[in-house]
């Protein structure tokens, strides 16, 4: 079963079915054809375990499933295919499946009574007399979320680093599942505060998908206009923070003053500085008026003619490109290994951007891609400035193609039994997924949350070896990750 768009609603019985083994070496067979993961996940039954796969090749989607016994195992393919290692990790974290074979089979979170499993968490080490550890976390100096970095160094020189998350973990897809799944836009819009739009088309997709209600094309595009903007919004954040870390004055507070104009643009329409509440199930809930769009258009025109002024003496200033130039490498082929997506996989190259599916407001309002192949501090840096200057001139030319917008009520019906519906939007991080399956009455059984962060974790591991250990701030916000979509 394949598809072409970011939308997949199939019944469950029609989903290819194979052998555990079967499936493994299915799998193995498309990603040595040039298919990319994804995502893989598992639903726990009450004697098996659902393992469903999800890969794309040219723009198309396909998805495989396979039953395993409690008492049986999975063979791992990590060790062939290392983009697979975090989701087999999270299948055994999650589904207590055993995974035969994988190199680091440890928790990518810790679920309610085994957080206190954290303390015994066992961290990789690298002996030599010379060799020490330096701990940063979990709790952090600055308003970064918890996490905890263990650093191997050899001086200032890092030999490796070893992420540990799931210091806030708060059981997100187990609660999704605790009250009606047309009603759960508000919690799904809270997951990562920072992509509530992002979050909210995915699960909106989703669930009209259940129903079977298409959203009209207008829909479609006032969507990705709101989703544009948060793009927009939380790309100058980056940027923001990136110059406070280099000591780049006029770039920390010019970025920042910029974002507060962005998010408060954001604020006029939907009453949230970051998007809750615009977008619902069926339509979108935005404000309108002649004075409104001319503001948008007052925003959107100071955002063009201030960045473009800051992004050349950011991007000019010998000190930037010292500090970021060379810093944080992460190679093409380390990015195609590990499947990372969003700007921080095309920053190295690696071309996934879900707006470049057939289908809905990208087709026919098409928008750039912009992609660097250095893979370090720079071009990650370069990435957004080029996104920024994308998005901007996308918005103002669908503004003018916007005959209006108005709220739109989901009309109260059924979802499909016995279905899966599978939703992509491609966020300011990359490739976010929901998935929610339904039972034989129509309720959900499961759903799905995927956040790029989940990815691209491991990149930043590796990007930071062999350089010097300050230079991770600067590589941490380069990637700029979710602690909590990683979490949930």
């Amino acid at each position: 079963m394949s598809s072409s768009t970011g939308v997949l609603c199939l019944p469950t019985e029609a989903i290819p079915a194979f052998e555990p083994e079967a499936w493994t070496m299915d799998l193995s067979q498309q990603l040595q054809a040039g298919a990319r993961v994804v995502s893989v996940f598992g639903r726990a039954a009450p004697d098996r375990t659902v393992v469903t796969a999800l890969l794309e090749k040219d723009h198309r989607f396909s998805v495989t499933r396979t039953d395993v016994e409690r008492s049986a195992a999975l063979r791992s393919l990590t060790p062939e295919a290392p983009q697979l290692h975090c989701f087999e990790r999270e299948l055994h974290e999650q589904t207590a499946l055993e995974v035969t074979g994988h190199p680091w089979l440890k928790p990518v979170r810790f679920e309610g009574r085994e957080q206190a499993a954290m303390n015994a968490y066992p961290y990789y080490r690298i002996e030599g007399k010379e060799v020490h550890e330096v701990a940063v976390g979990p709790i952090h100096a600055s308003v970064i979320e918890p996490g905890s970095f263990r650093f191997m160094c050899h001086g200032e020189r890092v030999h490796h680093l070893e992420v540990q998350l799931g210091y806030q973990h708060r059981g997100v897809e187990r609660l999704l599942l605790e009250r009606d799944v047309r009603a759960l836009m508000p919690l799904v819009e809270t997951i990562a505060g920072d992509s509530s739009v992002t979050y909210g088309w995915a699960y909106c997709a989703a669930l009209e998908a259940l129903i079977g209600r298409e959203p009209r094309p207008e829909i479609e595009l006032l969507r990705a206009f709101v989703l544009e903007l948060e793009r927009v919004s939380m790309h100058l954040a980056t940027l923001s923070g990136l110059a406070a870390d280099l000591g780049h004055l006029q770039g920390s507070t010019t970025y920042g003053r910029l974002r507060t104009t962005a998010i408060n643009t954001m604020m006029r329409l939907c009453g949230s500085r970051f998007g809750r509440r615009a977008l619902r199930p069926g339509g979108v809930c935005l404000r309108d008026s002649p004075e409104l769009r001319q503001v948008i258009r007052d925003n959107l025109a100071l955002l063009q003619a201030d960045l473009a002024i800051i992004n050349d003496c950011f991007l000019s200033a010998h000190t930037v490109r010292h500090r970021l130039r060379g810093v944080g490498a992460v190679s093409a082929t380390q990015a195609r290994e590990l499947g990372l997506v969003g700007v921080v996989g095309r920053a190295c190259g690696v071309r996934v951007d879900g707006r470049e599916r057939a289908g809905g407001a990208y087709e026919a309002h098409p928008i750039g891609t912009t992609l660097q192949t250095d893979g370090d501090c720079w071009a990650r840096a370069l990435v957004r400035v080029q996104e920024l200057d994308i998005s901007l001139s996308w918005l103002v030319q669908a503004l003018k193609d916007l005959s209006g917008w108005h709220g739109e009520a989901l009309s109260p019906g059924p979802c499909a039994p016995s279905t899966l519906a599978i939703a992509i939007v491609e966020g300011f991080r990359g490739e976010t997924m929901h998935a929610i399956e339904t039972d034989a009455a129509g309720g959900a059984i499961h759903y799905k949350v995927q956040d790029p962060s989940l990815r691209n974790w491991m990149g930043l591991a590796l990007a930071v070896r062999q350089n010097e250990i300050s230079d991770f701030p600067i590589c941490n916000k380069s990637f700029d990750l979710s602690y909590c979509g990683n979490d949930l």
